[in-house]
């Protein structure tokens, strides 16, 4: 599937990527990775990509949702604001270049942008799980990307 969301032209402010925003991030991320568990009330994940312009090695929290068949479903909000996440970026130039980490787990996935009725269907279950995603979906004119996270064969 292709990954073809371009950003809006509104939405909400996002904070700059400060040493306070980063050091949440690097705490949230290391008990996700010890432990699993929750990242600002919902299940989250460490999400592992590779930079498209840079190369090096991204990682950020992200809270997912179960999709079918024991994939992972992730969703580019960036709180609602008018782009998308950098992380979407990245996923989109090397979708098999994904890696999660949860519970002292690593694994190696690909990633494919849901579109039409599957993307309605996942996003129904999404909001009712996280009203949240449906205040951030008023808050920009952008659609917000779901993305499914499926386990790679070796």
């Amino acid at each position: 599937m292709s990954f073809d969301t371009p950003g809006g032209t509104r939405g909400a402010r996002q904070p700059r990527a400060g040493r306070v925003v980063r050091w949440l991030n690097q705490a949230a991320m290391n008990r996700i990775r010890r432990k699993g568990g929750k990242f600002m009330g919902m299940d989250a994940l460490v999400l592992t990509t590779i930079g498209r312009k840079s190369g090096a090695e991204r990682a950020n929290p992200v809270g997912w949702f179960p999709g079918k068949d024991g994939s992972w479903l992730i969703v580019a909000s960036a709180a609602g604001a008018p782009k998308n996440p950098a992380w979407y970026y990245n996923i989109a130039a090397q979708p098999d270049n994904v890696q999660i980490e949860l519970a002292g787990r690593k694994v190696a996935v690909t990633a494919e942008q849901l579109h039409g009725t599957e993307r309605a269907e996942a996003w129904q279950q999404i909001v009712i799980a996280a009203p949240r995603f449906a205040q951030y979906q008023q808050k920009t004119d952008r659609e917000l990307p779901v993305i499914r996270l499926v386990p790679r064969s070796s």
